[in-house]
């Protein structure tokens, strides 16, 4: 295990002259905000926090830690649920708060650029106003980073028609754990030229280097779009209906399904106003956009002739912007109501699209056999399921003893099933236990043999992934 240095005096001078004083933070109150992050009730305290303003501080506090072996923990906004922001091992947190400016929207190359701090819905507003997309949209845009979505290469609703999030990054300067400032790639659409270290480091999860600016694509936007709200007697008739939807040819904007404890949630603890019907425990949440609003209508046929085999029992098309708020704001809302209400665990499982009805028909087995319930939702057009999995009459023994032995059942089938771990969440601290799961002894290795190349002294944000 690498032995790390605590932050001396001295070393705290140094910080404080490349950061500056007020940027620099080191009493307790101070530092409370970033033991955290959303991850369950995990703390973990930095020695020292810093916000620096610029490219240039990033790359001399690296060389300061990398000098004199201290961690490094990379933080954006605090919104991950896998650990990926908590210092665990104290050290320095460098926050990239203070990178928060779209540098440059080319309309002409339907690129931008812009810096890891910027919110992404603030992003996606911006280029919304010039006509174009950004379609990474995970729950938490309002207040979620763009740095933090390249680093746990996060997805969101809209993945399953316009791709994730691997597919708009083109480039990305970095600076990595010695200081050296490099540029990934380069600012094309193709990227042919040996290997691609822009794919390298989305998902990394701020193991291998700090990102200081993002070069993404863009798209047209949509002009039109059709929101409806399918409703099923079980959650394996609509988890089933998810893969006959694309088998018509159509591939809707999203396709999100929400059980019904879930909804239940919402409406208990959120205020929402919305009426369950009896006898209904799932739904389908599916968009359909375009520019063309013939086309868009005879595709939503094709989905309502598919949703009729799985014996659908009630379609509801949105017939105002506010009626499609409202219906966005229960999924978007469930995470954080049941995080908010309850002692929780949220694991991220994703699996082939026509595994679905397999894998939330294991779940609530496992479920049972353990003595826990569990409320699921998530982006079933791609696959991704959200198992929020609740205490509630589950003794304080189970859940600290027997709890991860369910929880290891779930990952056992997801990779049964063709899936793996994490398909948006990243691993993290919380989930790299259950890495072998997945990967064998050969692929870790080949994972920390980069992570050794990138970070020899294992400064950077130890204690994640591995």
């Amino acid at each position: 295990m690498t032995t790390f240095n605590s932050i001396s005096a001295d070393i705290l001078q140094q910080i404080e002259s490349i950061a500056g004083e007020t940027n620099t933070y080191t009493s307790h109150d101070d530092l409370e905000r970033y033991s955290h992050d959303e991850t369950e009730d995990l703390h973990y305290y930095p020695e020292v926090a810093v916000k620096p303003q610029n490219t240039e501080q990033v790359s001399a506090l690296l060389k300061l830690c990398n000098e004199h072996n201290i961690p490094v923990t990379p933080r954006g906004a605090g919104t991950g649920l896998s650990g990926g922001a908590l210092p665990v091992n104290g050290g320095l947190i460098i926050s990239m708060e203070s990178f928060n400016s779209i540098i440059q929207i080319d309309e002409r190359n339907m690129q931008a650029t812009v810096e890891p701090g910027v919110i992404t819905e603030v992003f996606m507003n911006a280029v919304a106003e010039k006509g174009l997309l950004y379609p990474v949209d995970p729950a938490s845009k309002g207040s979620c980073f763009i740095g933090g979505n390249v680093a746990n290469c996060s997805g969101g609703p809209r993945v399953v028609k316009y791709g994730t999030i691997r597919e708009y990054v083109l480039n990305l300067e970095v600076v990595l754990p010695s200081g050296e400032i490099i540029w990934t790639g380069a600012n094309t659409l193709k990227y042919a030229s040996g290997y691609n270290l822009t794919q390298l480091m989305i998902g990394s999860e701020g193991t291998l280097g700090i990102v200081t600016k993002i070069v993404v694509k863009l798209i047209p936007k949509p002009t039109l779009d059709v929101l409806m709200l399918a409703s099923f007697v079980t959650n394996e008739q609509a988890c089933g209906a998810v893969s006959a939807i694309f088998r018509t040819g159509i591939i809707p904007s999203t396709l999100e399904f929400m059980e019904r404890k879930g909804v239940e949630w919402v409406i208990q603890h959120d205020a929402i106003n919305f009426t369950l019907q009896d006898g209904i425990n799932a739904y389908l949440l599916i968009e359909v956009d375009g520019n063309n609003q013939d086309i868009i209508f005879a595709d939503c046929e094709k989905i309502n002739t598919a949703l009729e085999e799985f014996d659908c029992k009630d379609i509801l098309f949105a017939d105002s912007s506010a009626q499609k708020e409202e219906l966005w704001t229960i999924r978007r809302t469930m995470g954080v109501s049941v995080k908010s209400n309850s002692i929780y665990k949220e694991e991220d499982t994703v699996v082939p699209r026509a595994e679905l009805p397999a894998l939330i028909k294991g779940i609530k087995e496992i479920g049972a056999r353990y003595g826990f319930e569990s409320v699921c939702y998530g982006h079933a057009g791609d696959g991704n399921l959200h198992v929020n999995i609740i205490k509630a009459g589950m003794s304080d023994e189970d859940w600290n003893t027997k709890l991860k032995d369910g929880i290891r059942e779930i990952f056992q089938l997801t990779v049964s099933l063709g899936g793996t771990i994490s398909g948006e969440h990243g691993i993290g601290l919380v989930q790299k236990e259950f890495m072998s799961i997945k990967y064998p002894d050969i692929n870790l290795a080949l994972m920390r043999g980069i992570k050794g190349v990138f970070d020899p002294k294992g400064i950077l944000n130890p204690g994640k992934i591995f």
